[in-house]
């Protein structure tokens, strides 16, 4: 009879479980048939992609990519393709030519330099098929964690279990009402989602040194978000949560609200100066609509 019990127990659960990953913490919840062992998929897929896309991993096959100027790799190609696909579509706000300039906009957020990046790239990048080819560093960390959470939540699904993937601020649809990260350091949310969409929030709230953080408009040199804080929810995927949240954070307001306006499958929270602006749509995907 306990046999039995152990064996039923193992086929149907309830499975949490924290790691860290993209240099913060992940969160992976199933529930229903070996929801156990597909938690246990779902990190090892988004482990084994954090060690292929980390920039910072002198192994990565990203920093492969940028140290020999090609690389042959699926998901790389996959990410890439994306981001030559934002690249056009937001006139070059998302742009993944600014690999320099992310690793040493990074060094200056650790405080191992004293000066943020001066000065911004231009290159030519192709893909043919799994094969990526470049003659500047890439920066594809505006992709790579929606694209390890989009992943990880496949490795999720099964018949007759349900669960989702949540790294950091980026998240597959959630299962059940999810809150918005306050970015005034209090314990309020901004608001309680309750939606199918993928989500994602941006902001310079979580890293930033005197002033600058990790956000940054290359059509301007600019670098720091110009919002305290940026959440959208997306009907394609976490991938395009993720591109999308960080574009509108490098955007001046107007520009920010037109461009969350006029993306199909979109809607924006955008936090500026303590006002809350908001989509057309976006409130039918909060809870105390």
């Amino acid at each position: 009879m306990m046999g039995s019990l152990a064996s039923l127990t193992e086929r149907f659960g309830d499975t949490r479980r924290e790691f860290d990953c993209c240099d913060t913490t992940f969160r992976v919840h199933a529930t229903g048939i070996r929801a156990d062992t597909a938690v246990t998929a779902a990190r090892d897929t988004a482990e084994s992609l954090e060690a292929q896309l980390n920039a910072f991993d002198e192994a990565s096959a990203v920093t492969h990519l940028n140290r020999e100027g090609e690389v042959v790799n699926d998901h790389v190609a996959r990410i890439v393709c994306r981001g030559l696909e934002y690249n056009d579509r937001t006139e070059g706000v998302f742009d993944i030519h600014q690999g320099r300039v992310e690793q040493e906009l990074k060094t200056f957020l650790r405080g191992d330099s004293e000066t943020p990046p001066a000065g911004f790239d231009t290159g030519i990048v192709r893909v043919s098929g799994s094969q990526v080819t470049t003659d500047v560093e890439l920066d594809l960390n505006g992709l790579a964690k929606g694209y390890i959470v989009d992943r990880a939540s496949e490795a999720l699904a099964g018949l007759g279990r349900r669960g989702f993937v949540s790294g950091g601020g980026d998240m597959s649809p959630p299962t059940g009402p999810v809150a918005i990260e306050s970015p005034y350091g209090d314990d309020t949310p901004l608001k309680i989602l309750d939606t199918d969409w993928s989500v994602a929030t941006s902001g310079g709230y979580r890293r930033s040194r005197n002033g600058t953080d990790h956000i940054y408009d290359s059509t301007t040199e600019s670098l720091g978000s110009r919002h305290e804080s940026v959440t959208v929810v997306a009907r394609r995927d976490c991938m395009e949560a993720d591109a999308l949240a960080t574009t509108l954070a490098a955007l001046p307001l107007d520009e920010a609200r037109q461009l969350a306006a006029e993306w199909d499958g979109l809607e924006a929270l955008i936090v500026h100066d303590g006002v809350f602006h908001t989509t057309a749509r976006f409130d039918t995907h909060v809870m105390d609509a």
